[in-house]
């Protein structure tokens, strides 16, 4: 009910990020569903049914995080001394959180189902009833039980993933001395937080174990075009490059931190003016908070554009498409996330500064050097990033086309 309330008395724009959530979820809701109409109507072809779950694993996953994202920067799961009074601590409100993201995601997922259910025609009353029974598969009767499960299954993980993420964590304490050392009644030191460059060394180290195994086994024997997790390309390919790709996109995420770190010492470097300066060291504090969503977008762009180069060249014009219209969303899914999630961290790293910036406001900084602190940071960004995403699409690519 208090979740309900604060939604009902929240800034638009928190609205319409939880019915991005909502809608997202939906769509992750209806490729769960015609995956399970896939297998009901087809028994015997198991490994096509495992192939469309596996896939759907991708979808599932942006929309936590952008659930996670969204939830994070709510206002009204942050602590509030009216809300202390009445017992609502930071563990209930991580618990508020998780409540209203699974909500949020359980009222997707039924609107997935009523979507599915009236274009399969087991609903009946509208222009639309049965107008894709045959995609899916409108025949196969759904086993009620596992079409909950399924739905379930995004609600679930989102407010679980927003109950750990969120919950209040405890300062580390520094091992006690020995006693007898001179120091022994001294109190301890807070231990120093770990700097956002430190993920850098281990996400570069990822990236090139990711295309050294595409390397290696681009020459492997290559499996039949209708086993699982075939792979186009000029010979076929083995699935091990496949294993290479979610190396260099895990690289990738984790060097997101400490390269918008470094995109901030660069602007910071020799002697920078009071635009190059200011926006330097707001992407070094902000680099821990936005380079990971960067990372992760930066991931799926390569992604994206390595599958349109690998199978656009296998496309023929006159042949079947490549791309059906499930295969469709989910991209559409996970592009869509992955964006709202990089959008909504600038938007929390922006909020998080506010004092900073009234503050600097106050002492006669003109909003004109903020707008081009801004430009910069984007500029700079979208300088760094963007060809490096571009390179490993192409070094990914580079043993199937050749």
């Amino acid at each position: 009910m208090l979740s309900l309330r604060l939604a009902r008395g929240a800034h638009p724009l928190v609205l319409l990020r939880r019915v991005l959530v909502a809608g997202a979820a939906s769509g992750v809701g209806f490729l769960l569903l015609c995956t399970l109409g896939y297998a009901v109507a087809h028994p015997k072809a198991t490994e096509e049914s495992l192939v469309r779950l596996l896939w759907c694993a991708v979808p599932l996953a942006a929309v936590v995080q952008f659930a996670l994202a969204v939830a994070r920067n709510d206002p009204a799961t942050r602590p509030r001394d009216g809300l202390d009074a009445i017992g609502f601590g930071p563990v209930r409100l991580s618990v508020l959180a998780a409540t209203s993201t699974a909500l949020s995601c359980g009222l997707g997922s039924v609107v997935a189902l009523l979507v599915y259910l009236e274009l399969r025609g087991d609903l009946g009353g509208t222009p639309l009833s049965g107008s894709a029974a045959s995609l899916l598969n409108g025949n196969a009767t759904l086993p009620w039980a596992a079409t909950l499960t399924l739905l379930g299954l995004l609600p679930a993980l989102a407010a679980g993933a927003c109950a750990i993420a969120l919950r209040p964590r405890k300062e580390r304490r520094a091992s006690a001395p020995e006693p007898g050392a001179p120091d022994a009644a001294a109190p301890t030191a807070p231990r120093t937080a770990r700097p956002s460059y430190a993920g850098l060394p281990w996400g570069i180290s990822i990236i090139a174990c990711g295309l050294a195994l595409e390397a290696y086994v681009g020459h492997a024997p290559a499996p039949a075009p209708t086993a699982l997790l075939a792979l186009p390309g000029q010979d076929g390919a083995s699935p091990g490059l496949l294993g290479g790709w979610l190396l260099a996109s895990l690289g990738l995420v984790l060097a997101g931190p400490g390269l918008t770190h470094w995109c901030g010492t660069l602007l910071s470097a020799g002697r920078p003016g009071p635009m190059r300066l200011l926006a330097g060291r707001i992407l070094q504090d902000a680099a821990t908070r936005l380079g990971r969503p960067l990372g992760v977008l930066c991931a799926v762009a390569s992604g994206a554009l390595a599958a349109a180069e690998l199978y656009g060249a296998a496309w023929e014009p006159a042949g079947d498409s490549p791309f059906g219209p499930l295969t469709g969303l989910g991209a559409a899914v996970v592009m869509a996330c992955v964006t709202a999630t990089a959008i909504t961290a600038a938007l929390d790293t922006r909020q998080s500064r506010s004092e900073t910036t009234d503050a600097l406001l106050r002492l006669g900084v003109p909003p004109s050097m903020l707008r081009g602190a801004a430009a910069v940071r984007t500029g700079v960004l979208l300088a760094v990033l963007a060809p490096l995403t571009w390179v490993i699409a192409e070094l990914t690519t580079l043993p199937l086309t050749r």
